[in-house]
């Protein structure tokens, strides 16, 4: 979107769009666009920041000022939960003067690495990762150790492998798991499985620690059969699924909404009805979930406040505030919907690994 001419309602528009992003009134909108003192510089320099990042021209006599960079590095955006995440994350940085460089990476494409040494070209000023292979047990991890050695300030969002002393704010996993099988416990299921990202990925690591904690407090066995590992897709999940429900498994958790409605698909292709069937719990709460057929339950992910915590943690390194590298842990919430029922009685199946 480019700015239009400065008449009129659309520059009642612009002045409304940018306060709203910045969280100021129109009135100081004005002033700092026609360059009146009275507004503090961190004001400024956010009021600045909102205009590139909704796309509107910057005054004439403004252009020469060069915006304060942040890098954000996401896996992809088909996922809806990253997209949702750099809206809070883009915004809060707005509000603080610095402008998002968004960096989405694909096995077709550039890499992680490629991406951090494009930005660091860029001289920017820190990084939030979400989803990266900091996450990955066996990936490369070299771009990390040098980001730490460069002193560039730098956030993780969820789970990282041992090593990587950075600031990270995390959805509690433990949590999760707990909330997902008590859940599907009351309902009077006793078959639970589990649908889970690689074998390396941190946070699905610890989400198969808490189920088998939970399984075992139950006084339920978690075998190999119970269990199923995918990409995070809707296709790898489909398949892998198919085999814990043949197994009799009734009630599903899944490490991502998106395994979550792979596993639905799989119940169907079977010939059985979620929930009447099989019983499936997401995690996430990504966009639309509740518009899935059926609406999907789900363990929500706090990304207003997982965003904006690692922004505040980032803004403090950048401002030369100590920043210990510990994981500051963010509860998660239930939130039931039409795929989990109690289950009821089904034809046996034969067990198979």
């Amino acid at each position: 979107m480019t700015e239009t001419p400065p008449s009129g309602r659309s520059t009642t528009r612009r002045l409304a769009e940018v306060a709203k992003k910045v969280g100021v009134s129109e009135a100081t909108v004005s002033r700092v666009l026609n360059g009146k003192p009275g507004v503090s510089e961190a004001t400024r320099a956010a009021v600045l920041t909102a205009l590139d990042v909704l796309g509107y021209e910057r005054p004439t006599q403004l252009r020469g000022e060069r915006a304060r960079l942040v890098g954000l590095m996401l896996p992809e955006l088909g996922n809806p939960i990253f997209p949702a995440l750099a809206e809070v994350v883009g915004g809060a940085l707005a509000q603080a003067g610095f402008s998002p460089v968004l960096c989405t990476y694909a096995a077709s494409g550039l890499s992680e690495a490629d991406y951090v040494e494009i930005l660091l070209d860029q001289q920017v000023s820190g990084m939030v990762f979400a989803g990266g292979h900091y996450a990955e047990a066996d990936a490369p991890h070299e771009h990390y150790h040098r980001l730490r050695e460069l002193g560039l300030p730098v956030v993780l969002v969820n789970a990282a492998t041992e090593g990587l002393d950075f600031p990270r704010v995390s959805t509690d996993d433990e949590v999760a798991v707990e909330q997902a099988f008590g859940h599907l416990r009351s309902l009077g299921h006793e078959r639970i499985g589990m649908v889970l990202g690689p074998e390396d990925h941190m946070p699905s690591r610890r989400k198969l620690a808490a189920f088998q904690a939970e399984a075992g407090k139950a006084g339920l066995t978690v075998g190999p059969e119970d269990v199923a590992r995918s990409l995070f897709s809707l296709e790898g999940s489909q398949a892998v699924t198919s085999r814990l429900v043949r197994n009799g498994v009734t009630g599903i958790i899944c490490a991502g909404d998106v395994l979550a409605l792979g596993a639905v698909r799989a119940a169907r292709r079977l010939g059985l009805s979620v929930p009447e069937d099989v019983s499936v719990v997401g995690f996430d709460d990504s966009a639309f979930m509740n518009c899935t057929n059926p609406p999907l339950t789900t363990v929500r992910q706090p990304i207003e406040a997982l965003g904006r915590t690692a922004v505040t943690l980032l803004v403090n390194q950048i401002d030369g505030t100590v920043t210990p590298a510990e994981e500051l842990l963010f509860e998660p919430e239930l939130v039931v919907r039409g795929s989990t029922a109690p289950p009821r009685a089904r034809a046996a199946r034969p067990r198979s690994a």
